[in-house]
């Protein structure tokens, strides 16, 4: 089931009621959407950035007047939203110290440095089918080509059971080539 039909009850609308219910929405529940974002990220200012974000998908929506549990369709929207930042931030961040390691005459050009974290986060996306284990399993043999022996070690699981995540690593990139 979707997030959009989760939430929502099968009613239609217009233009005019859409405004009425998204500024009603915004009225009733963006100063506790703020307050619960401030007390999860700690900051207000990333609080604030982040419940634009989540009214700017509900915004999206095609049937406000259906929301049936607005609290609950916000929160999921924000913590999806919030998860998403926190692996970018991840992702970003394990870049840096890679590259911080690099002598300063290899280290790339803002210009690749931007490809290459782009081409991190297409990756990563592409990857959120996979169990942890398994991204860790494919990740750790394609990208830093660890031995599956190693990587069953590391991960606490059978050799067998490491050629199978990284079958199912493999499957989705292929799967991703072939649909572009």
């Amino acid at each position: 089931m979707s997030l959009t039909h989760a939430y929502l009850s099968p009613q239609t609308c217009d233009t005019t009621s859409h405004h009425q219910a998204l500024t009603q929405l915004f009225g009733e529940h963006h100063g506790w959407l703020l307050g619960r974002l401030r007390a999860r990220l700690g900051c207000v200012h990333d609080a604030a950035d982040m419940a634009a974000e989540t009214f700017t998908q509900v915004v999206a929506l095609p049937s406000l007047q259906a929301i049936r549990e607005p609290r609950a369709l916000l929160t999921t929207i924000a913590k999806r939203l919030m998860y998403a930042s926190w692996r970018r931030r991840d992702l970003e961040r394990a870049y840096l110290e890679a590259l911080a390691l690099q002598p300063e005459a290899t280290a790339p050009s803002p210009e690749e440095s931007y490809l290459v974290m782009e081409s991190l986060l297409a990756i990563d996306n592409l990857l959120t089918g996979l169990s942890p284990r398994a991204r860790a399993a494919f990740l750790c043999s394609q990208v830093d080509g660890m031995k599956h022996a190693d990587i069953a070690a590391m991960l606490g699981v059978s050799v067998i059971r490491v050629r199978q995540y990284i079958a199912k690593g493999l499957r989705l990139c292929c799967q991703e080539l072939l649909a572009s």
